[in-house]
């Protein structure tokens, strides 16, 4: 069975400019993405993090280095500071090796990160 690289997309909302609040916001959005899609960490090659400007207090990284994913690749970066833009959002894009169809893939937005991504909103984690 082939094996593809595919981008597991996901987005949520921080209760709080605040190291435990990225954090756990962070953990929370990876833990639903990693039960949603059934992803085991060895095969993530790469994790692409971002932030909303207004959220500088800690690295979203931090939160995948704590739940153990040490080998893969992991970047942060500060959001497009569009004007208007929901604020107070972590983003994450993941790319994955696995057999599954990209048709398979459960992108996961939480808490006020749903008005991202309405569409997605019929396959989010339970």
């Amino acid at each position: 069975m082939p094996i593809y690289c595919r981008g597991v997309r996901g987005a949520i909302s921080a209760d709080a400019n605040t190291k435990e609040a990225i954090v756990a916001a962070t953990r929370e959005l990876l833990e639903a993405i990693v039960e949603a899609n059934g992803i085991d960490p060895a095969d993530i090659g790469s994790v692409f993090l971002t932030a909303t400007p207004d959220l500088n207090a800690e690295f979203p990284a931090q939160a995948a280095r704590q739940m153990g994913w040490d080998d893969a690749a992991l970047l942060c970066a500060q959001e497009i500071a569009v004007p208007g833009a929901t604020p107070g959002l972590v983003r994450v894009l993941i790319h994955w090796n696995t057999p599954k169809a990209q048709a398979d893939i459960r992108h996961i937005y939480l808490k006020g990160a749903q008005a991202l991504r309405p569409d997605r909103l019929s396959v989010q984690a339970p």
